[in-house]
């Protein structure tokens, strides 16, 4: 079943991957500005968080899901030095930007292609990926349980993903805090940095709507993956899920 990413209701699946090709399209020259402010710095501290949690090694090749603007795969590159990164993403214009700081040296010395992927259909052969890495991207696909089946399928056997994603905090009084920054700040920071207000709209929608920690956890079991595990950030905002393949 494809479902409407803003509602979590059942709906055609052009419906969320043409609003989002051209909500990120729009905004993906200011769309590290808005991440920056928005969170107030966070995100490098989930980044970071990320980086300590994934089982990446020199000699892995990783696969980065969402890769938009290149957040992940650069602090991939600079942490952890595998051999090769394939940055992917389903909006042409973030990966342009990505490209931009790869030809300003953010690269790190780490080989890194680039190329526009849609991960509920990733054209790569079986088992060619040690590691993936994805921040922010499964909430945005219409056909979760296709899009995990489908890294599933393209990692090596005992290889790792690693996934970023809003969540949802289990203290009641932190999590209607949060929700009300959701709904008053995130527009207002659209509007302000990008112009986009209807675009955060969506944003706040798409994050109410996506499953709390131990449901993105079941839609991993589900697909395949085992030795799912979670760890929560700034209170449970964002949470790293950690799942792997099958030996």
């Amino acid at each position: 079943m494809t479902i409407d990413t803003a509602t979590g209701l059942e709906a055609p699946a052009e419906l969320s991957s043409e609003r989002v090709r051209d909500i990120f399209s729009h905004i993906a020259r200011k769309y590290e500005r808005f991440n920056a402010i928005s969170s107030f710095g966070a995100y490098k501290l989930w980044l970071a968080g990320m980086m300590r949690q994934a089982p990446i090694e020199e000699y892995h090749d990783v696969l980065d899901i969402a890769g938009g603007t290149g957040e992940v795969t650069f602090t991939v590159a600079r942490t952890k030095h595998p051999r090769h990164i394939q940055c992917t993403d389903l909006v042409p214009e973030m990966l342009e930007v990505a490209q931009m700081h790869v030809d300003e040296g953010d690269g790190a010395g780490v080989p890194i292609d680039f190329e526009v992927v849609d991960a509920q259909d990733i054209p790569y052969p079986d088992a060619s990926f040690d590691a993936i890495t994805m921040a922010y991207g499964i909430r945005n696909m219409p056909d979760r349980p296709r899009a995990l089946s489908e890294m599933l399928r393209v990692l090596k056997p005992g290889g790792s993903l690693v996934c970023l994603e809003f969540s949802t905090p289990p203290n009641r009084a932190w999590r209607a805090l949060y929700r009300f920054y959701l709904h008053r700040f995130i527009p207002f920071w659209g509007d302000l940095i990008t112009g986009d207000k209807e675009g955060f709209v969506y944003l706040t929608k798409s994050i109410e709507a996506f499953p709390d920690q131990e449901g993105l956890a079941a839609l991993m079991r589900e697909a395949g993956f085992t030795d799912v595990t979670w760890k929560n950030y700034t209170g449970g905002i964002a949470a790293v899920h950690v799942a792997k393949k099958p030996e």
